[in-house]
């Protein structure tokens, strides 16, 4: 059972995506907050494997709320979920460690898929998100490439076939199939790519890799 917290100022917000996530098999709702404050305090004191964050709430706002949560000793993973799409909260909310960013527009079936795929320990991205990311890698890839590929290079020639698939949009299962090796030593493989790279998840490892030339 995924364990779920939701993050919204707003009730209504909140009472529609409990109602989403409650009719999803093997999804619960385990707790909801009103701000970013609340959501640590509750992830603190409950087992939460996904968050979904709003990001402009009082008190403690969803960057800073994501970024506390990823620094707990058994950090949940993170999906923001905003109405705005703004380039800045993309990259502020992955920086932070979220390894989802969608638009509250969203369908509810996309919703309940990132539960699942970030719970899984991947990433999913709004298109639109994706988009952006792309273009601020091809603005910003010349100046963080000799930092890039220098954490690239602590890397096994193993451990690099990996991210160069992650890198490349992959899953675990995929990996495992393209590498002919079992998706439990690929997703050991890729706990150590991660703590090598020194990032919070496969997002970060995976601009890493395209700052580093891995893939393109």
């Amino acid at each position: 059972m995924i364990r779920t917290l939701i993050v919204d100022d707003d009730s209504l917000v909140r009472l529609a995506l409990a109602d989403i996530l409650q009719d999803a098999d093997g999804i619960t709702v385990t707790a909801e907050a009103a701000d970013g404050a609340e959501a640590v305090e509750l992830a603190r004191s409950h087992r939460i494997d996904v968050a979904l964050m709003d990001i402009r709430m009082p008190r403690m706002d969803g960057i800073a709320a994501t970024r506390s949560l990823r620094a707990l000793a058994d950090p949940p993973q993170v999906v923001v979920l905003t109405t705005f799409d703004l380039d800045q909260y993309v990259y502020d909310a992955l920086s932070a460690g979220a390894s989802g960013f969608l638009l509250k527009d969203t369908e509810p079936e996309e919703i309940i898929r990132a539960v699942r795929v970030v719970a899984e320990g991947q990433a999913m991205l709004h298109p639109a998100a994706a988009r952006r990311l792309i273009d601020r890698y091809h603005h910003t890839a010349p100046r963080q490439a000799p930092a890039a590929r220098s954490r690239v290079g602590r890397l096994t020639p193993r451990e690099t076939e990996v991210l160069g698939l992650l890198a490349g949009g992959a899953s675990n299962a995929e990996i495992a199939a393209g590498l002919r090796m079992r998706e439990s030593t690929v997703k050991a493989h890729v706990s150590r790519i991660l703590a090598t790279l020194e990032v919070g998840n496969r997002v970060q490892a995976a601009l890493c890799a395209r700052d580093a030339g891995l893939v393109v």
